[in-house]
């Protein structure tokens, strides 16, 4: 370790965390598996489980049914592009930003659910979100605006491994569905990194690319490079939306920054067709129901006490009421196993084909790897009509 790298070492930690923060660099540095295994300092706990992450797809309602109105399937592409642009900020950024330094969420237990909606200038947009797998951890989500017909569902799963710092390769991908145009676009998702551990002060750097597949015909595709070589700002990223199988013959070009604003151009004329800066769009707020109203597996009334000792900075409560938790869901794993049976998702089932998938990543080189993700995981509507928890039976 240099000299500036030793003196900077742990700047951002509080006093008292100094010694358990030394210890977690140590661990991570020859971790490799899921996160969900890391036992993180006291200091950086987050009092919110890894499946409200999912609500970071929508918080821009109008943007993410915006492609449902344009009849051009160029411009509506583009618009798509813009949406999932917007909504990086949100997934990767918005946590750190607001707490001061990225925290380490909590492990959702299976079947864990969360529930929220969004009312707007773009109707009402809901989300379900449920943890489907513990073993390997997965996050399936379905958000839909029925008004707009528009819908995204998807699930993910996260491989940590440690090389100078935590590297994150995400598993999984999305579906955006627009019923107008009976029309899919398949989302991979970006790798990540994790900057800031030697000060104490994580965030999250996207690196390498992602994909999106339109059975339209067009394919995006996002280059995330971090500190660009030619802004040499943070977070940097340039983007081509070309016909599919073409990507020297661009239509569009995009390029900015994911946690700020970005530029939209005509590839051939270089004029700016649009443009977006997070500043200058709000978010539009989740509306979930009061803890009291909420089922038992819903997240933060299953996760209250735990929070709570968290905000308090009691570590004894945090490690107490965890362990409540995690016994109650051994004794639920142990009684499935006696009685040959196994956990039924409340929202989501696996599927036995996923031809929609197959059919538009084969173009982009992407697989499912059912392996790594328990199987490929898709909203099951009958099973939503018949198994809404009752906080939530505007749900349809």
């Amino acid at each position: 370790m240099s000299a500036s790298a030793s003196a900077k070492e742990g700047s951002a930690v509080p006093a008292q965390s100094k010694g358990s923060w030394s210890s977690f660099l140590k661990s991570i540095a020859s971790f490799n598996g899921d996160l969900a295994s890391m036992t993180a300092p006291p200091f950086i706990l987050s009092t919110t489980s890894l499946v409200e992450f999912s609500s970071y797809w929508a918080e821009h309602p109008s943007l993410f049914v915006a492609p449902a109105a344009e009849k051009d399937p160029a411009k509506r592409a583009v618009l798509v592009l813009k949406w999932f642009l917007s909504t990086l900020k949100q997934q990767y950024a918005s946590r750190s930003e607001k707490l001061g330094s990225e925290k380490k969420p909590l492990n959702p237990f299976l079947g864990e659910l969360f529930l929220g909606k969004w009312e707007d200038a773009a109707g009402t947009t809901q989300l379900v979100s449920e943890q489907v797998s513990h073993h390997p951890p997965v996050t399936a989500y379905c958000i839909w605006n029925s008004k707009a017909g528009v819908q995204l569902q998807g699930y993910n799963a996260q491989k940590a491994s440690f090389s100078s710092t935590i590297h994150v390769k995400q598993i999984g991908h999305a579906i955006l569905h627009i019923d107008e145009f009976d029309e899919d676009y398949v989302i991979t998702l970006p790798a990540l990194h994790i900057e800031g551990l030697i000060t104490g002060s994580p965030f999250v750097e996207l690196n390498k690319y992602s994909y999106i597949q339109s059975s339209s015909g067009y394919t995006a595709k996002i280059d995330y490079s971090g500190r660009g070589w030619v802004s040499g700002k943070k977070n940097s990223f340039t983007a081509v939306l070309y016909p599919e199988g073409k990507e020297k013959e661009p239509i569009y070009k995009v390029d900015g920054q994911w946690t700020d604003a970005f530029v939209i151009k005509d590839a051939k004329t270089k004029a700016v067709v649009d443009s977006y800066d997070p500043k200058k769009v709000p978010t539009s707020p989740l509306i979930v129901a009061d803890i009291e109203q909420q089922d038992e597996m819903e997240s933060r009334r299953a996760w209250s006490k735990v929070a709570e000792a968290i905000k308090k900075g009691d570590m004894d409560k945090t490690s107490q009421e965890k362990t409540i938790i995690e016994n109650q869901q051994r004794d639920m794993r142990k009684k499935e196993k006696d009685e040959s049976r196994e956990w039924d998702r409340r929202f989501f089932s696996r599927a036995d084909k996923f031809a929609r998938f197959e059919r538009l990543a084969a173009k982009i080189g992407e697989s499912a790897n059912a392996n790594l993700t328990n199987g490929v995981w898709v909203f099951d509507q009958e099973k939503a009509n018949q198994a809404k928890p009752p906080s939530h039976s505007e749900l349809k």
